[in-house]
């Protein structure tokens, strides 16, 4: 006898659309949040250290949207928390 596998219906949830205006306005504290972690180091030196191009460091803080990539990088070579890189939620380094 064969069984039967019931199929429940789900309702779709219902999704919060965030407003363009916040998204721009968190994007435009990247460039700051990259300066904060870099210090005192150049951006030549930085970008030795995470294993890319100076440029990009430099349009990264400049305001261009880093890669993903490059932000996973970050995160794991300098200790900084996501979180606090995109959202400016917690504490900049991860304990």
């Amino acid at each position: 006898m064969a069984s039967r596998t019931r199929r429940t219906t789900q309702k779709p949830q219902k999704t919060t659309r965030i407003p363009r205006s916040a998204l721009d306005r968190l994007k435009r504290q990247i460039p700051a949040r990259l300066s904060h972690i870099r210090r005192a180091r150049s951006q030549r030196s930085f970008a030795l250290e995470l294993g890319v191009f100076q440029q990009n460091v430099n349009r990264y803080e400049r305001g261009t949207t880093p890669h993903v990539d490059f932000l996973i990088t970050l995160a794991l070579k300098e200790g900084v928390s996501l979180d606090w890189l995109l959202l400016g939620r917690g504490r900049p380094r991860r304990r």
